[in-house]
């Protein structure tokens, strides 16, 4: 299962991270976001050699949720050495999440 991100911790988590991470915005009574995570879930699993994964709640981190301007979820956001490279909104398949994740890092 992908950790839980807290707004305490992203800073250092992020930061500190030798790779890049993803860190996928949801909210347990969204359906689209509970169809994607296990997706988010598998890939953490099979590209943990050169990704971290991450999963922040957004009813529990507001405050996380409203610095990164999520409108809507489920949002994924990858960060490579701190900074946001690339966001994408919605459910998508596997294939086209990998592919997007595969040309950002």
């Amino acid at each position: 299962m992908a950790n839980e991100i807290t707004t305490a911790d992203f800073d250092a988590i992020v930061a500190a991270s030798d790779k890049p991470v993803l860190v996928d915005f949801w909210a347990s009574w969204c359906g689209p976001c509970r169809a994607l995570g296990p997706i988010v879930e598998q890939i953490g699993e099979e590209m943990a050699d050169r990704l971290a994964v991450y999963k922040c709640n957004v009813d529990d981190e507001g405050a996380l949720a409203q610095r990164f301007g999520i409108m809507s979820i489920p949002t994924l956001i990858l960060f490579k050495g701190g900074e946001a490279v690339h966001t994408m909104v919605g459910s998508v398949p596997k294939a086209t999440l990998v592919a997007e994740l595969e040309a950002h890092i």
